[in-house]
This record gives C-alpha cells, structure tokens and sequence, in this order.
C-alpha cells in the first residue's frame, strides 16, 4: 500500500512542493489524496474572484481540490479524516491547524518553513532575513504542533543571502530547495529511516511578523546599509517609498554609499543621471530605479531628466 497524502498549501511558493507530491504519485510511491488551498480571493485592478496558484495547478493535474473557510468546522474534519491520510504536508497554507487536524494522520502533519528555525518563526521569513541583513537562511522541514513554528525539525537546508537578493529571487531558490527538502524526507519516510525530530533551540528565536504597508516609508534616520537591505526584503511587495522634492515614489532598486555628509537625514544630496542620492544617519542612498504614482517603473535618469525642478531642492552634500 502507497503512503496516503493530502497537501496543504496557497501561493506560488508551494508549487514546487505539490509538483514533487504529484510526480511522486504519478510514479506510484505515494497516492496524492487533495489538495487543501484557500477559498478564491479577488485580486487584480477588477478585483475579480481568482483562485489560488496551488488550486490552479492541482486543477490541472487532476487532484481533488478542498477550499474550506477554516479547518476548525466539524464538517470540514470529518470530510479530511474520511480521507484517512497517512501524512499532511504543509507549504505556506494560510491557515492555523487545530490540534484535532494535527492528530489525524499517522506520521501527522509536515510543514515546509522557509528559514533556519527557530530564526524567522511566522509568517514572512525570508524578507524578514534580507531586512536584517542575515548572511545565510534555509528551509526547514518540521513536524508540525500547536504553536507558531515551534515544532520539531526533521531535515533543513542551508542557502546563502546573497548581496543583490530581493525578496522574490530569495523566494524562488527557497522554493525550490522546500521541494528538495520534501522529497528527501519523503524518500526517507518511505525507506523508514527518517531522522530523529530535533526539537528546537531555546536561544535564537526570531518571528517574521507580516509586512504591513505601513513599514513601506523609509526611515532615513536609519543607515544607508539598512535602508538598501529594506528595499530588497520589500521587492516585490510592498516596496518601499518616499518623497523626493515632495513626490511620492516607489523604489524598486538601491544601493549604500559612503559619504561624508552634514545634512540632516532625508536630505535631497545629488539628483542626475548617477542616481538620486539620500543623506542618512550613516552614509548616503542612491536610488537608481524607482516608480511615480501609477507610472511606469523608471531609471533615475529618467526620473531626473523629466524633473528639471530637482536641482532646486538639493541640499549641500
């Protein structure tokens, strides 16, 4: 008899995840039962109901997809249990599972977390990472319990941070390395020879809360190196912003720079075809690729060019 699955999970991040589960049952070495995905949500400029990544591709691969509201309805358990899975992978679900749910399966419930547990517990471990400038991160393949990322951990991976790493190239090497990950437990699984579930450190715990819009403005009262790691932990969403000669702009790329200012944080420095350079408390911002309004996503030359008003506002470096 092939170990029974079902998978739960949401976003792009989970693709690679469900593929192995899929290829595995196709090959016959695991039988892929559902696949549990949050309910269609609208998205878009039309705000048009549209479902998940994960249910589009399991959709198409021809796996039962569920997309209840919550797993606390007694109705929603039932249906789950009468699946009788042997194990409930996890990606990125969006969802809390209760402890009944947690009991059902036989080697219980997987999660793939995108960090070195117990670093970046919670919900975004990898811009989390690049905001604190983390020279390393990895993925965690854990044996879930009650608790925010606080279950035992069976297999992880290292990957290092790269200097030029946004949130989105981050992402899909993590991704892909949870896949990795998965596969390399499951092999294991079903040779019996999983490794010993070690539970987490006491010391290092770290939470990745949520990124809110409202961390988006930069704060120049902070060093230069901190904003650029802010930017890329930001891109793709929400980007961080703020305003230049007082237009508010998205910024899409920036870099660290050594300068010997007196300004006062926040100071409009150099405005030319170089970049748009920003005193901070420590060193200087050059922003070289930004976002007007609703505008196309701009060089800050070509930012510049189409302001000739910047010179005036520049401050004296």
């Amino acid at each position: 008899m092939t170990l029974r699955v079902v998978f739960a999970g949401t976003p792009e991040f989970a693709l690679p995840c469900f593929d192995t589960l899929h290829r595995l049952h196709c090959a016959g070495e695991i039988t892929l039962l559902g696949c549990y995905t949050q309910p269609d949500r609208p998205a878009g400029r039309g705000q048009k109901m549209q479902p998940s990544p994960i249910k589009q591709r399991a959709l198409t691969a021809q796996i039962p997809v569920f997309t209840p509201e919550s797993l606390k309805d007694s109705t929603v358990q039932a249906e789950l249990a009468a699946l009788a899975p042997d194990l409930l992978v996890v990606v990125a679900y969006g969802q809390i599972l209760p402890k009944r749910v947690l009991a059902m399966p036989k080697h219980g419930c997987w999660n793939i977390h995108a960090s070195l547990l117990p670093r970046w517990r919670g919900a975004a471990p990898i811009q989390r990472a690049i905001a604190a400038g983390d020279a390393q991160t990895g993925v965690c393949l854990m044996q879930m319990r009650s608790g925010l990322d606080t279950g035992p951990v069976l297999l992880s991976e290292s990957e290092p941070i790269h200097a030029d790493d946004t949130a989105a190239s981050l992402h899909d090497r993590l991704s892909e390395l949870g896949a990795s990950v998965l596969a390399n437990g499951l092999k294991q699984l079903l040779a019996a020879t999983l490794p010993v579930a070690m539970e987490q450190p006491a010391e290092g715990v770290s939470y990745a809360h949520k990124l809110e819009k409202s961390e988006a403005p930069l704060n120049f009262q902070r060093s230069a190196l901190a904003l650029s790691q802010t930017v890329r932990a930001f891109l793709p969403y929400p980007l961080t912003e703020t305003l230049i000669a007082g237009e508010r702009v998205q910024i899409l790329r920036a870099e660290a720079v050594a300068s010997a200012h007196s300004c006062e944080p926040g100071t409009l420095l150099q405005a030319d075809k170089h970049g748009i350079l920003i005193a901070c408390a420590d060193g200087a911002l050059r922003i070289s690729q930004l976002k007007a309004g609703n505008g196309k996503v701009l060089s800050a030359a070509e930012f510049v060019n189409g302001r000739p008003h910047l010179k005036a506002s520049l401050g004296t470096a």
